[in-house]
Parts: C-alpha cells; structure tokens; sequence
C-alpha cells in the first residue's frame, strides 16, 4: 500500500469543549482504528509543516486571512458564527492542517501512483473566500487545488475535487466558482445544513443532492456521473473532500451509507487516478462525529485508496 497519512502536530490542540461535535477525539479514534485494523503499520507517515501564510491567499481574501491571523483569542472562545469559534490553539491546528494538504500535493506530485490522506482538523469545506463558518476556517481542498495548479504548471492543467462529506461543500463552491481548470463533483443530503440553494451550481460543479434516508445503493447509483465527468475532464489530480457524516451511525444527518461504501468510491476513485493521473491522489478529512463509525469509516476509505477491491465497483 502506498498511501501515506499526513498528521499535523497541534491539529488535536482545536477544542472547543466537550459538547462540541468537532472534537480533538475524532483523531483519536481514526488512531485507534489504525493500529485495529493493521494500517499504522502498513501506511507511510509524515509530519505536516505549518502552511506559510501567504499560500492561503491562493484561496481565500488577503483581508479574511489577515483578519484570522490577529484576532487569535488567548484564554476565552472567540465564535465567529454560531458553530466556528477560536480558541488560544486554533491558529496553529489550521496551519498545520491547511499545511497537510500542500505537503501531500509535493509528495504526491514528485512521483507516480502516490495517495496521500491527511488527517488533520478542523475541517475546510465550509470555509468560504471571506468566511469561516460550519466548523472550518481554511478550505482545504480548494487551496491544495490552487496550490498544486500555481507550482505544478507544467505537469497540471486540471484538477478534479470529490466531495462525498453529507453537508454541501458551499466553501469549497464558492471559492472555485468559474475556474474551468477546476472541476468539483459532489454530493450531499438535502435539504440539510447550510441549506443553500443547491440549483445554482457554477458550469464547473457536478453537484449530487440526496434524500434524507438515502441508502448506499442509491449513493452509489446517483454518483455515477461523476466518473464520466472526470474522465472527461482528464485532471493531473484528484483531490478528495473526505466526510464521512453520511454514515448510517452518524447523528449529524440521515444518510444509512456504511464503510463499504467509502471503500466503494475511494476505490473507484482510485481506479480513475490510475487512468487520468498516474494514480495521484489527496484526500483531506472532513466530517463524521460518530467516532467508532468515523474511525471506521477512514480505515475502509484508506483500503480503497491503496487499492482494496472487495466489496468495490462502479467508475
């Protein structure tokens, strides 16, 4: 197998209390399901560096990240929405997790049939040009996008961004809206937070709405248009928006999709890698809230990516 996880030092350092859902114990949990299940041991591992500040302006409004960058709260939560709030360690967990994902765009762009999953928080898709909101800060698909189009320019043209996360990645959207080397397919349950209207999706957004109580049948039939959108799309790069607050045990929505499912797609995904890209591949965590399903859940879409078949189909 040859993903390899990237982890950022202070990503578990996030904590807004224990009711909150976005908690330092879901990658505790992913942890422990690795060393259950025998991935620690056959993954590769690296440490993620800190992002350099001015790369996060490749996706985001220089005023939103400098605003960021000094409103950093020392001993109270500051809330910038109802759900998003900053505590004394925020700063650095979104450094380290937006870092995560151009570390992985390197490595997995020095070589060939390369997938890297960063296991960093808080998550990203939310995260609009000039807002944070829905627990993330810093989008981080859509600056690892950038981020490889801007120092990859002879290897890359196009780039294709998979979103199965259960809430509608508005951030992610909102911020590659137009840019037509950019092709972004997702899927979510609707209506269902951020309950936005989901008929107006930019010409270069496959976008996917499910029914609340949607089963892994009808997820699986639903995203197969997504397949022909990236072969004909023929992206350099897939990078993947991996939520896992689809699961039927997850409290956050009412999708009844389980671990063979995201084994499912991460492994057709990782059948189109090898078609389009040379099998190249970045995948950053998003939601999921039940832990036992989450860390689950991450252990059988790690197995597709390295190229696990059973209990796969489909692209």
């Amino acid at each position: 197998m040859t993903v390899r996880i990237y982890r950022g030092r202070d990503c578990t350092l996030h904590d807004l209390g224990a009711a909150h859902p976005e908690s330092p114990d879901r990658l505790y949990a992913i942890n422990d399901q690795l060393i259950a299940s025998g991935l620690e041991m056959t993954c590769e591992h690296a440490d993620a560096k800190p992002v350099a500040k001015q790369q996060l302006y490749l996706a985001h409004d220089k005023t939103y990240i400098d605003n960021l960058f000094a409103r950093t709260p020392t001993d109270t939560v500051e809330w910038l929405d109802d759900e998003t709030g900053m505590m004394s360690s925020t700063l650095s967990a979104i450094s380290y997790a937006a870092g995560a994902v151009c570390d992985a765009v390197d490595w997995v762009m020095a070589g060939q049939d390369r997938q890297a999953f960063c296991m960093v928080r808080p998550p990203g898709h939310h995260a609009e040009k000039n807002q944070a909101m829905g627990f993330c800060f810093i989008n981080n698909v859509a600056l690892a996008a950038r981020y490889a189009l801007t120092h990859y320019p002879l290897q890359l043209q196009r780039v294709a961004i998979v979103d199965f996360d259960v809430h509608h990645g508005n951030g992610t959207e909102h911020i590659i809206e137009g840019d037509e080397r950019i092709l972004l397919c997702s899927s979510f349950e609707h209506p269902l937070y951020p309950y936005r209207d989901n008929d107006k999706a930019s010409p270069n957004t496959v976008a996917i709405p499910l029914p609340p109580g949607a089963t892994g049948e009808q997820f699986r039939q639903a995203i197969e248009g997504w397949f022909r959108a990236i072969r004909e799309f023929q992206p350099g790069l897939i990078i993947v928006s991996a939520g896992f607050d689809g699961h039927a045990e997850d409290p956050m929505a009412h999708l009844r999709l389980t671990e063979d499912d995201y084994k499912w797609v991460s492994h057709a995904l990782r059948r189109l890698a090898d078609e389009c890209c040379d099998g190249r591949i970045v995948s950053s965590l998003e939601g999921g809230y039940d832990l036992s399903a989450l860390g689950r859940s991450v252990v059988a879409h790690l197995k597709g990516l390295g190229g696990d078949a059973n209990e796969t189909g489909g692209a």
